[in-house]
């Protein structure tokens, strides 16, 4: 079972950045960030697999980063040029299998982190 432990999130003005970390106790083929707000459904940001290919939602093309640190065992989220719209609680994933692509069912959460974003 891995574990994942989400950190650095909190409140920021629009246009602002905030980088979030995940230590996580072992890495699997596939790591992510998702994301969901009040009255909305879960929504993938970031994914990265095994080989460092990455995969953004739409929505944080450009704007977010996603990196993953083997040796640390932590995987990052750097957030720039933040909106209001990106308000939400942000969660660390794992998942078991490829494809990596933030549209595919992940296996372990951890238990997330807010970020608000003001305007």
């Amino acid at each position: 079972q891995v574990q994942l432990v989400e950190s650095g999130g909190g409140s920021v003005q629009a246009g602002g950045s905030l980088r979030l970390s995940c230590a996580y106790t072992d890495s699997r083929v596939c790591m992510g960030w998702f994301r969901q707000a009040p009255g909305k459904e879960r929504e993938g940001v970031a994914c990265i697999d095994r080989d460092g290919a990455t995969n953004y939602a739409n929505s944080v093309k450009g704007r977010f980063l996603i990196s993953q640190d083997n040796a640390e065992n932590t995987l990052y989220l750097q957030m720039n040029s933040l909106k209001p719209e990106d308000t939400a609680m942000y969660y660390c994933a794992a998942r078991l299998y490829w494809p990596c692509t933030v549209t595919r069912d992940f296996h372990h959460w951890g238990q997330g982190t807010q970020v608000t974003v003001s305007s």
